[in-house]
């Protein structure tokens, strides 16, 4: 079925003012779908990403979230219903927990401060952010939560960060097996390295990194962001909706 004749769906996804966050919204929306993404800081960013959306003839609209900040999740869930009462939608049909931030140093240097920021982002955010928005989610929604190709293989320096998303992929069965009576879906979807500013640039920015990518890569190339906007489609459409609880990994087979 076309996106023309299937019912909009309307889909959050935190970070959705850059990087992968952004090719998604974009790519989501293309398959027809309206978004809500969420920022931390870089409002005009937003806005250009709810533009482009806007121009493929869907609604969009940007709200500021800090994931860290699970104190604020009632306050945004209030505002994210208000979104949604002005597109006369009363649930989410998907949420991606996307939002973000990148950690390299090696175990022996990392810091108690930064791996408390870690969790707070990466695992506290999304456990409690998914929990706020639990009444808003329509039976038979789907919940992606974006891991990394970290929590397969070992590079080091990365060891706190792929801790982080070892525990969100946990998450992610818990999930599909305690809303499973609602009829929702959740799945792990796990990026290699991607090219974009995640993590200072590194694999975008450093030829060395990205010739290391590339070279423990099958494809022998690091990942685009357009590599992973159609994996976040294909595993939000209704039509896949049998695949739950699973870790799909898009790293165009890396270290394999």
């Amino acid at each position: 079925m076309s996106s023309t004749t299937r019912t909009p769906r309307t889909v959050l996804i935190t970070g959705g003012s850059r990087g992968l966050g952004r090719n998604a919204a974009l790519a989501l929306a293309a398959d027809g779908a309206d978004i809500v993404l969420t920022y931390r800081s870089q409002s005009s960013t937003a806005a250009e990403v709810v533009a482009q959306i806007e121009a493929l003839g869907r609604r969009a609209a940007a709200l500021p979230l800090d994931v860290a900040d699970s104190s604020s999740f009632s306050t945004f869930s209030a505002a994210l219903q208000a979104q949604l009462r002005q597109w006369n939608v009363a649930h989410l049909d998907g949420l991606v927990n996307n939002a973000g931030e990148g950690h390299y140093a090696a175990f022996a240097d990392t810091t108690p401060e930064a791996f408390d920021q870690l969790v707070a982002v990466h695992l506290k955010g999304p456990y409690f952010l998914t929990q706020a928005l639990l009444p808003l989610l329509a039976d038979g929604s789907r919940i992606l939560n974006v891991s990394s190709g970290l929590a397969r293989f070992a590079l080091p320096g990365s060891s706190a960060y792929a801790m982080m998303k070892g525990g969100i992929e946990v998450f992610s069965r818990y999930l599909a097996r305690e809303l499973g009576a609602r009829g929702i879906t959740a799945n792990t979807l796990a990026p290699g390295a991607i090219e974009t500013d995640f993590g200072g640039g590194r694999v975008r920015d450093d030829a060395g990194t990205n010739a290391m990518v590339a070279s423990a890569t099958a494809l022998g190339r690091a990942g685009k962001p357009d590599d992973i906007g159609p994996a976040v489609v294909a595993l939000l459409n209704p039509a896949t909706r049998w695949i739950n609880a699973q870790r799909v990994e898009a790293s165009g087979g890396m270290f394999i």
